[in-house]
């Protein structure tokens, strides 16, 4: 199969149609990565109880409708479903040619953000106001032309059969690509997006085949720059007394280790089943702050217990793993590196958002991927979802 547009497989002609096409061995529905959009979806309807459990009674945030961050919770997934089929339907080869556009577009998106239209959430200036109660925060969007722009790059002269790797002046130029909105997205100050970057740069660096020279010097450059940061200060305090809590876990309990503390005597508190669903007196009694965001890991662990934690893992791991298969399984670079970069995006997020409920990392204010209430980044996980399943669905029926 060469076109692409997705919905064009080989033998899978007009002709074929109606439930013959369905069931066809190279029809559209056998060739999609069930176990993927299984998982995906069953970890974005337990995001909607576990948002729901946490929002239903804080009326200072809800407005006075219990069901208020429920309906647009499930919103956002319908609105990011549509997003993955428009993604499937377009095929990541049609998206290859539109890269300069989109990376353009998310460039200009983030750098409105410091502009007056540019609000200011939980201390980072990361949103852009867009009326109804509606906000856009671009640097998720960052995340997937990031991927999409150095896959390009470093698969343009290895998929044409020039090359078998990677050469120095396209990854520099790769490099580049990723910088230029890294930076901006530093300046919001966005420390968390920046990491989830990072390792998205390092991923696409490790599957395009480039030299490891490159992959050992960006892991010296970042910690160099890491230490630069902060004996510059360079970053803002709230971020600062986040590291700093995360070092000493009782340094102020009650005040910059709050969150963490109470994040961790929620999940303590629900043992192996749990307290019950929408039974949580921490979830209940509003103990954990950014719970529906941040911290929904938190009611799971509460009032489903380890049960219900280990199964949002569960399904998280078959997200990765299907996408990791679908990887190796491309038979061009350019599939391979974009499947690669996703991968290494949900892998770190995951690990982070969990990690600083149980305290093993620093609170960054990154999502829980498919899990967390919020439509920029439920948009962007739902794209990334579409580019997995286009990498299958248009690689030959023999792979």
């Amino acid at each position: 199969m060469t076109g692409a547009n997705s919905f064009h497989v080989s033998g899978y002609g007009p002709e074929r149609a109606g439930w013959t096409r369905l069931f066809a061995r190279d029809s559209l529905a056998r060739r999609l990565d069930w176990p993927i959009l299984l998982a995906a979806i069953a970890l974005s309807l337990i995001g909607s109880v576990l948002v729901y459990s946490a929002t239903r009674n804080r009326t200072e945030i809800n407005q006075g409708d219990p069901y208020y961050f429920l309906i647009r919770h499930l919103l956002n997934t319908g609105i990011g479903f549509a997003l993955m089929i428009g993604t499937v339907w377009l095929g990541h080869r049609t998206l290859r040619t539109a890269v300069p556009i989109l990376y353009g577009a998310s460039v200009f998106l983030v750098l409105l953000v410091l502009t007056p239209l540019g609000t200011t959430v939980n201390g980072a200036h990361s949103w852009i106001q867009i009326g109804g109660g509606f906000s856009l925060q671009p640097s998720e969007f960052v995340k997937v032309t990031i991927i999409l722009g150095m896959a390009m790059l470093l698969a343009t002269r290895v998929d044409a059969g020039d090359r078998q790797h990677p050469d120095h002046r396209t990854v520099v130029q790769a490099l580049g690509l990723a910088t230029v909105p890294m930076l901006i997205v530093m300046l919001m100050p966005d420390l968390g997006s920046v990491m989830v970057m990072a390792v998205i740069v390092l991923g696409v660096l490790l599957a395009s085949g480039a030299s490891n020279r490159w992959v050992f010097g960006l892991l010296g450059a970042g910690t160099i720059g890491a230490i630069a940061v902060w004996q510059l200060h360079i970053l803002d305090d709230y971020q600062i007394n986040r590291f700093a809590a995360f070092a000493n876990p009782d340094l102020d309990p009650a005040g910059v280790g709050y969150n963490t503390n109470q994040a961790r005597i929620a999940i303590g508190s629900g043992g192996l089943t749990g307290s019950g669903l929408f039974q949580g007196s921490q979830t209940t009694g509003q103990f954990v702050p950014e719970q529906q965001t941040d911290f929904v890991f938190t009611v799971a662990g509460e009032e489903l217990g380890f049960l219900g934690g280990g199964l949002i893992i569960l399904l998280l791991g078959v997200v990765l793993w299907r996408a990791c298969r679908i990887a190796f399984d491309s038979t061009e670079l350019y599939g391979t590196t974009v499947a690669a970069g996703i991968v290494a995006w949900f892998a770190f997020q995951s690990f982070e958002n969990i990690g600083m409920t149980l305290g093993i990392m620093p609170v960054t204010g990154l999502p829980l991927p498919f899990v967390s209430y919020g439509g920029s980044s439920m948009f962007a996980v739902w794209v990334a979802v579409g580019l997995l399943q286009s990498i299958r669905v248009q690689r030959p029926l023999s792979a």
